[in-house]
C-alpha cells in the first residue's frame, strides 16, 4: 500500500460509526493485514462486539489499540462523544507482534520475545497502558531495557468508564500493544506543552518528593525568583501555569519530564511535586500557555516532516492539550495536517504520553510510518 487507507466518525450506535469508517477504507486491499483502532470511551462496553465487527468486514486478525475521552485522526477532533477511528496497513508478517501483559506474566511475555529482540536490534513499539497500574513504569523500564536500541511510544488509556485495550483481541491487562522489527521505517518525535522559566538549578537538599532547597537556597525562595514578582506576589494562582521540568539525562533535544508542583510551603521555603527525586539532580521551572505549545508545536512538526509523504501516522496527545490548550475547532490536529498534509493519521488524547520508554504529561507525541 502506498498510503494506509483510514476511516473516522461520530455516531452514537456504534454500528453505524463504524460501517462509516468502513467505507472510508473500501476497497480494502488484499495486502492489508494489520489495523489500528481508538475509540471514545462511550463504547468501552462495546469493544468485544466491535473488534468482533471489524474482523468479520475486513478479514484483518491484528488489531492494536485502546479507548480515550477523547480521539483524532488528520484534522478531527472528537471530544466528549460517540466516535471511532481506525487505519488499516499493511506490514510484513513476520515484522510485527502483538502482545498484551500485566505484572503476574510480564517475565514470562518478555521471555516469549527474547530471541525475536536479538534478531531485532531496533525494534521499536507502538503500547497502550493503564493509568491505573502501579507498576508501569517499572514494566516500561524492563521492556525498554530488553529492546536494546529500541524505541517505544504511545500513551496511557482515559476513560471515565474503565480501561480496555486492544491487542489481537479485548484486554483488561495493564500493558499491550505491538513491536515492531527494524524492517518497518518509522520517524517520531515529541513535542512538549510548556516551555522553561528560568535556568536550571541542581536540587541540594530533598526527601522523597519535597524540595528543601535548590542551589543550596530555600525551594521557594528560587521559584520566586524564576517566575517574576506578578506571579510571586500570590502563588495560589501559579497552579496549572508553572511546572517543574526534570532535564533528561543525555538528550540531545532538551526533552524533560512535566510533574505538577502539587504543594508549597512558604513559611518553610519548600515544594512538594509530583514525582521523587534525588540530590544532585537538575531541575527547572517551566510555564504552560496556549502560544509557547502551538510554538514547540510547528518546531516538531517541521523537524520531522519528510521529503516524501509518509504512508500514514499516529498521534498521541495528552487529555490537558486538544481544545483546552489549542482551542476549538481540532485546532491541534488541523495545525498538524496544515504543515504535514492530508495524511493518514489517528490517535487519542491521552492520560500520560510515552515516548522512549519515559512517561511524560502534556506532550505530543507523533510517529510517521515511512
Amino acid at each position: 500500500m502506498e498510503k494506509f487507507l483510514y476511516g473516522h466518525a461520530c455516531n452514537e450506535k456504534w454500528q453505524v460509526a463504524l460501517n462509516d469508517c468502513l467505507l472510508q477504507t473500501n476497497p480494502i486491499p488484499p495486502a492489508a493485514n494489520f489495523g489500528f483502532i481508538y475509540v471514545t470511551d462511550y463504547f468501552v462496553n462495546e469493544l468485544t462486539g466491535i473488534v468482533a465487527y471489524l474482523k468479520q468486514c475486513t478479514s484483518i486478525d491484528h488489531w492494536v489499540g485502546t479507548v480515550g475521552m477523547s480521539i483524532c485522526a488528520s484534522g478531527q477532533e472528537y471530544h466528549d462523544e460517540p466516535a471511532i477511528t481506525i487505519m488499516l496497513c499493511d506490514f510484513p508478517e513476520d515484522a510485527f507482534r502483538l502482545f498484551s501483559t500485566d505484572p503476574t506474566n510480564f517475565e514470562s511475555t518478555i521471555d516469549q520475545f527474547r530471541s525475536w529482540f536479538n534478531e531485532n536490534t531496533t525494534p521499536f513499539g507502538i503500547i497502550h497502558g493503564s493509568p491505573t497500574e502501579g507498576q508501569l513504569l517499572e514494566m516500561l523500564a524492563k521492556l525498554s531495557t530488553q529492546m536494546g536500541d529500541g524505541f517505544l511510544v504511545g500513551g496511557l488509556g482515559s476513560s471515565r468508564s474503565g480501561y480496555s485495550h486492544i491487542a489481537a483481541d479485548v484486554t483488561q491487562q495493564s500493558l499491550s500493544g505491538v513491536l515492531f522489527s527494524s524492517d518497518i521505517a518509522v520517524s517520531t518525535r515529541l513535542t512538549q506543552g510548556c516551555s522553561p522559566q528560568g535556568e536550571r538549578h541542581v536540587i541540594t537538599e530533598c526527601q522523597q518528593n519535597l524540595i528543601i532547597t535548590l542551589d543550596d537556597k530555600p525551594a521557594v525562595d528560587v521559584l520566586k525568583e524564576d517566575i517574576g514578582e506578578v506571579l510571586a506576589k500570590d502563588l495560589g494562582n501559579i497552579g496549572g501555569y508553572i511546572f517543574v521540568g526534570l532535564p533528561i539525562p543525555g538528550s540531545d533535544t532538551g526533552d524533560y519530564l512535566v510533574r505538577h508542583i502539587i504543594g508549597i510551603d512558604p513559611d518553610v521555603g519548600v515544594l512538594a511535586i509530583g514525582e521523587t527525586i534525588n540530590c544532585g539532580d537538575s531541575l527547572m521551572f517551566c510555564r504552560r500557555d496556549p502560544q509557547t505549545a502551538y510554538d514547540d508545536l510547528i518546531r516538531m512538526l517541521n523537524s520531522i516532516k519528510p521529503s516524501t509523504s509518509p504512508k500514514g501516522a499516529i498521534y498521541f496527545s495528552c487529555l490537558g492539550r486538544g481544545k483546552a490548550q489549542f482551542g476549538p475547532d481540532s485546532r491541534e490536529l488541523k495545525t498538524v495536517q496544515e504543515v504535514l498534509g492530508d495524511i493518514p493519521l489517528v490517535g487519542f488524547f491521552c492520560n500520560g504520553e510515552i515516548s522512549n520508554g519515559r512517561l511524560y504529561g502534556y506532550t505530543g507525541v507523533l510517529t510517521l510510518f515511512l
